[in-house]
């Protein structure tokens, strides 16, 4: 009955990056560490998780000679997310209300 959950996003920050990636088109660095409320070492860490997975593309470009770090889901993402959500809603007996 119950199937494993994906372990990249069973870690809340991560969960929490790509949902809000779901309602996004892209968001950057700055906005993904208050999202979050973590360290920038630690967004740094989930982030790379999150690109080694496939779930997110990660773009790091120069605005106004500052670094930008722009990040967007993958479809990969998206499927992964949406399987995360149907599986999470079998554990909360919430299929059938």
């Amino acid at each position: 009955m119950y199937q494993e959950l994906d372990k990249v996003l069973s870690q809340p920050v991560r969960l929490i990056i790509v949902s809000t990636l779901m309602k996004v088109r892209s968001a950057d660095f700055n906005y993904l560490k208050e999202v979050t409320n973590t360290t920038q070492g630690n967004l740094s860490h989930q982030l790379k998780k999150l690109k080694e997975a496939g779930y997110i593309e990660i773009e790091k470009k120069f605005v106004n000679n500052y670094p930008k770090t722009i990040c967007r889901i993958t479809s990969q993402g998206k499927k992964a997310f949406a399987d995360y959500v149907e599986k999470m809603k079998t554990y909360l007996n919430l299929e059938n209300p």
